[in-house]
């Protein structure tokens, strides 16, 4: 029931950048890396984090109602988002990327390759984190949220809480292709952001519901998730010779317009 609106936003992610006239690829190569404005989106997800941790008990325990987790829509619909989140956001990157080499569009290429490198440093540093802070999830406990010991995570799954892997994934996609879609249709990106972001955080809340996250971890997930996507898409248009993209992108910087039959792919 999920795939179709993903599918639709897909499509028109993909063909609606060919209605715009005026592409940029590269951001000046004098942007620095990090700057007052990353410090303040760290900042804002550090308060949040800190604000939801008082009451992941809360949380948890009212989405582990009984009515509520007998509730067969959202039984169905917390396995659709958890699978949209991971693995669907890598497969999904993964398919624009070998849509764009097929149409030899260098425009889909990037998108597709960025979302993944995104996805896959975002998961590599909230894999360390889990490892190292040693949460418990709350399928253990759900009644002793702020129950973490350094390096159990390496020991045992249940002690793997914090931050949320789904939702970092599911975050990185969605920053990443919000942000490089700016680059060649800028007039769609609150289209674009409201459509993935919203996916991406009914990911975070599907493991909310599944018991396997408390409500920080989610934040936290978000935190990293978003801010290694807009991170990867600076560094890569701030240097387009980088080693990767100048192996794996190629073909023409034109407007993107997909071949259908190319996509034609039911996610």
């Amino acid at each position: 029931m999920f795939r179709k609106p993903l599918h639709v936003a897909l499509l028109l992610l993909l063909f609606g950048a060919s209605a715009n006239a005026q592409v940029q690829d590269t951001i000046n190569k004098k942007t620095p890396l990090f700057t007052g404005k990353d410090a303040l989106l760290i900042g804002v997800f550090a308060v949040g984090t800190a604000a939801v941790a008082p009451i992941d008990m809360q949380i948890a325990s009212r989405l582990q109602d009984s009515a509520t987790q007998e509730n067969r829509f959202l039984h169905t619909a917390a396995t659709g988002f958890r699978l949209l989140g991971d693995p669907g956001s890598i497969v999904t990157g993964s398919l624009i990327y070998v849509v764009g080499r097929l149409d030899g569009n260098a425009r889909v290429q990037s998108l597709g390759l960025h979302s993944v490198e995104s996805i896959v440093f975002a998961d590599m540093l909230a894999g360390v984190i889990k490892y190292t802070a040693g949460r418990q999830r709350p399928y253990a406990d759900i009644k002793n949220p702020y129950n973490f010991q350094l390096w159990r995570g390496f020991s045992d799954d249940k002690y793997r809480s914090f931050p949320s892997g789904h939702t970092t994934t599911a975050f990185a996609f969605a920053s990443t292709v919000t942000r490089e879609t700016q680059f060649f249709w800028p007039h769609a990106g609150f289209l674009v952001g409201t459509v993935f972001y919203g996916g991406a955080s009914l990911v975070g809340i599907s493991r909310i519901y599944n018991n396997m996250h408390w409500a920080s971890d989610v934040v936290a997930g978000a935190a990293i998730g978003t801010i290694m996507g807009l991170h990867v898409v600076k560094y890569t248009h701030s240097h387009p010779d980088n080693a990767i993209d100048s192996k794996l992108i190629k073909g023409k910087k034109s407007q993107i317009q997909i071949n259908p039959v190319l996509f034609s792919i039911q996610f």
